[in-house]
């Protein structure tokens, strides 16, 4: 038995040198000679039994299927394009990845489109989709980054009938099947003439009447994540206002997560908070909710503060999006929005940030710092921070946070602070002169000690 694992060894270790060789040879071959003189060769590598002789001959088809001429001599060779689709089904997620790519690269035509949905390789692709659930779902990847790419090539996609199976899944029985299925929807809505198909397909009506119904299922926590990260994606990629005014069953979801124990639904809505609180008409739609979401605010603090670390980096970034404004948003409005939401995390804010700050963990360190960014452009934050004591000789002390990342950190809230036209008058021309001298310096500047050693003498 051990003489036969040897041999194996063996092999494989000499099948995976002439692989390496072999790629730099064929990289130095162009993708039409390749495409016209190895085709054979070509489809005995996507039919060898060990996966790094598939990948060498799927990332070739990828380099042909880029190239004009020898796109047309693939397109031509059925045999070799119903291997790539049945390398999806293959063991190593490595293979099947490949393969999706290289098939993704050949839809960016129409004649590849052509090929794939009005040809036999499309029953080809549902037959290889029924050999697991986990192939299936690796077509289904296939699809959504087809259709991605614009409104026809979805049209190809819609009229094959495998979108609307996509769909179906999203009401399954199998709950782990329908976490999936969001999934693969939600990156289908990333482009925008895929959302104009979900919309009118009534999937946006779906996904919130599944939220509502989610409260009656007790194996809803598999798959609500999902949906909520579903109208979190849409609200930033169109209209925060839209969204949650047409779906309140999202934001009042989301809010339900952030007050909830399980720290699996606190993340997803500390993550959607986060999301919804960058943009301007996400604050706003917040602010309109009145006390529940400074319920919801109070909250992050406390988890900020106390909660698990993971938790406390997450409730950190989220509170930073929220509190950050660029300059051109700064209308009197907004600033006293952002500087009421800060008051709302703390009786005493600052310090409460600042001991974060302090504490032995980097990702906690550098959470607490863009906090500190985030306000360091506005005016009232910038007097909340010459008024603390001893804070301008914390952000000038490069003795604290000696990672890269710390030091990074504190070097973008010194950037930020000099980039506001109003620093200069609130901090004081000393103040200013110092955060100057800190940024010409970069990040990781070393002050030079002299060292002088002394010698005794007989």
């Amino acid at each position: 038995m051990t003489w036969t694992m040897n041999l194996d060894c063996i092999y494989r270790a000499q099948v995976e040198l002439c692989v390496d060789i072999l790629e730099r040879i064929l990289m130095a071959l162009s993708p039409e000679h390749l495409a016209q003189n190895y085709r054979v060769e070509l489809q005995a590598g996507l039919n060898h039994p060990n996966e790094t002789v598939m990948i060498l001959a799927l990332t070739q088809i990828g380099r042909m299927v880029e190239h004009p001429n020898a796109v047309t001599e693939i397109l031509n060779n059925h045999d070799i394009l119903r291997a790539v689709i049945q390398c999806i089904a293959a063991e190593k997620m490595a293979v099947a990845k490949q393969a999706i790519q290289s098939l993704s690269k050949l839809s960016h035509s129409k004649p590849g489109l052509d090929k794939l949905f009005q040809s036999d390789l499309l029953k080809a692709m549902k037959d290889v989709m029924a050999t697991s659930d986990i192939v299936r779902y690796r077509i289904y990847e296939l699809v959504v980054e087809i259709s991605s790419v614009s409104p026809i090539s979805l049209g190809y996609c819609a009229n094959s009938s495998l979108i609307s199976q996509l769909i179906g899944e999203l009401t399954g029985d199998d709950v782990l099947t329908r976490a999936t299925a969001i999934e693969m929807v939600t990156s289908l809505a990333h482009s925008q003439h895929g959302r104009q198909y979900l919309s009118q397909q009534g999937i946006m009506d779906k996904i919130s009447n599944m939220i509502r119904g989610a409260e009656t299922d007790p194996f809803s926590s598999l798959y609500l994540p999902g949906l909520v990260k579903f109208f979190g994606n849409l609200a930033i990629m169109d209209s925060p206002q839209q969204v949650c005014e047409t779906y309140p069953a999202f934001q009042n979801k989301v809010f339900e997560m952030a007050l909830d124990p399980d720290p699996v639904m606190i993340g997803v809505a500390l993550d959607t908070l986060g999301l919804l609180g960058s943009t301007v008409e996400g604050k706003q739609v917040l602010q309109k909710t009145g006390e529940k979401f400074k319920a919801v605010l109070s909250r992050m603090s406390q988890l900020a503060s106390s909660g698990a670390t993971e938790l406390r980096v997450r409730s950190l970034d989220a509170i930073s999006q929220l509190l950050g404004l660029e300059s051109e948003q700064q209308t009197e409005d907004l600033l006293a929005l952002t500087e009421s939401w800060f008051h709302v995390l703390s009786k005493q804010p600052m310090d409460m940030i600042r001991n974060i700050s302090t504490q032995p963990f980097p990702e906690l360190h550098c959470g607490a710092l863009r906090i500190f960014t985030a306000i360091a452009t506005q005016p009232w934050g910038q007097k909340l921070m010459i008024r603390n004591p001893g804070f301008m000789e914390f952000i000038l002390d490069r003795s604290t946070g000696q990672t890269k990342e710390a030091k990074d950190a504190k070097f973008e809230l010194v950037g930020s602070l000099l980039s506001s036209s109003t620093s200069a008058e609130i901090l004081g021309s000393q103040n200013y002169i110092r955060l100057k001298t800190y940024l010409r310096e970069g990040p990781y500047y070393v002050s030079a000690v002299a060292s002088v050693s002394t010698e005794g003498a007989d």
